[in-house]
């Protein structure tokens, strides 16, 4: 374990930068624009091979801080020691008071969000929709793939139901009748894209509406930390987070009436305000949730992960354990942004982007490739020069340990778990 002492000094280092581009092209890196999913591309099932894609602002930067910049852990110091039994890939610890983060481990690893991803849906249709509004069910909402609440056609189901539904029993039919009576999938997913662009979740890419896999859809640790603090702070949303039960209206010849229960697996431990499970081939098993003790709220977010040794949401009761326990003066290791709008960039900036570092590879038959192993972009020279910046780095204000990640390959889950199962990539009848 690598620790820096506060206010120690980094050595002199010479960067190395493009100055000069050549012909015809941009700056090394120019494209900035969000990743986006490609529904056209088979659909995943399984998790990424060597760890996610590593997210980052659009100017390159890492949201909520330059100690969230790592592939592994990250723990604030003065901090007791964490839990046994994290097996996650990625998760993260936070105070949904203040925004500080606790702890975190690949908290920008972009992975495979799951029904997780509803969360994201609630936060982005809730203020949107009508909760009187009536949805008619449709043949669709019958047949659509992996959990679901139980809609058919000819039902008439109000949106606050439905919202219910959506974060109860994760139903896809919700989620599909919800887009509907928002305008369709199409526009409902650029407004799910538009929610997490305008609260600074730009490690999140929505596809779905209920967060079926899709290729090219993610979120992050960070981020759904970040969408989860912001459910809990809106009465509305957080009182559906911890509705117990909700009664499906009988249709006649169709559909007796019933009652579905809420599904989040901490519901009545001490001070829980909700969570949201999430499950599917490629994105394992997924989970969110927040609790509040003595006035003190904290978030956390677990993903990447399986049922041994521990399920996710055990691994985040722990997590919420530990977090109560760390002294209110320990150094924050980073901050859930209030907003999408960053901080400007300190002068004088660069044109070059920040390349995400990739994870370690931990695979049986390893078969190293540039561009899993090169830490750095290749930079572009111009022919005739090149600028030598010397400058001394100084320590962190604030001192962490971080502890660096060895990834799985296919078919090694953490902790001797279960290998990936397929079943087509969808979300199954688990939430």
């Amino acid at each position: 374990m690598e620790r820096r002492p506060r206010g120690a000094r980094w050595p002199v280092a010479a960067l190395v930068a493009a100055v000069v581009a050549l012909p015809g092209a941009g700056p090394a890196a120019a494209d900035d624009a969000r990743p986006t999913v490609d529904p056209g591309a088979p659909t995943p099932t399984a998790p990424y091979v060597g760890g996610p894609p590593q997210g980052s602002a659009p100017d390159g930067r890492t949201v909520g801080g330059e100690d969230l910049d790592t592939r592994g852990l990250v723990v604030a110091e003065g901090a007791p020691p964490l839990p046994d039994g994290l097996a996650a890939g990625g998760w993260l610890v936070a105070d949904a008071g203040t925004g500080e983060v606790l702890a975190a481990r690949d908290p920008h690893g972009r992975y495979y969000p799951a029904s997780t991803l509803k969360t994201l849906t609630l936060l982005t249709l809730a203020p949107l929709l009508d909760p009187a509004a009536v949805v008619e069910g449709t043949v669709e909402d019958e047949n659509i793939e992996g959990s679901r609440v139980g809609l058919v056609q000819g039902g008439r189901y109000p949106v606050s139901l439905l919202l219910q539904g959506l974060i109860l029993q994760s139903g896809n039919d919700a989620a599909n009748a919800l887009a509907r009576a928002a305008g369709g999938v199409d526009v409902t997913v650029a407004a799910m894209n538009e929610t997490a662009e305008d609260i600074g979740a730009y490690d999140t890419v929505a596809g779905t509406p209920s967060g079926l896999d899709v290729a090219g859809q993610s979120s992050s640790p960070y981020d759904l930390a970040l969408i989860f603090r912001r459910l809990i702070a809106d009465p509305r949303t957080a009182a559906i987070l911890t509705t117990p039960t909700a009664d499906i209206p009988p249709v006649e010849g169709r559909s007796p009436g019933y009652q579905i229960q809420n599904q989040n697996p901490l519901a009545g431990t001490p001070g829980n305000l909700g969570g949201k499970t999430g499950f599917t081939d490629a994105a394992r098993h997924t989970f969110v949730t927040a609790a509040e003790r003595n006035g003190r709220r904290l978030v956390v977010s677990v993903m990447d992960t399986e049922n041994v040794p521990l399920r996710a949401a055990d691994q985040a009761a722990l997590l919420l354990d530990w977090g109560f326990a760390v002294p209110g003066d320990a150094d924050a290791v980073g901050t859930l942004v209030d907003s999408g709008r960053l901080p400007p960039l300190p002068a004088p900036t660069t044109a070059a982007r920040r390349t995400p570092r990739p994870a370690t590879v931990l695979q049986a038959d390893p078969v190293p490739s540039p561009a899993s192993t090169a830490p750095w972009v290749p930079l572009a020279l111009g022919a005739g020069a090149l600028a030598i910046v010397t400058a001394t780095l100084v320590g962190r204000r604030r001192a962490v340990r971080v502890v660096p990640v060895l990834r799985r390959g296919p078919g090694t889950p953490p902790g001797g778990g279960r290998a990936p199962r397929s079943d087509g990539g969808s979300t199954s009848t688990r939430p």
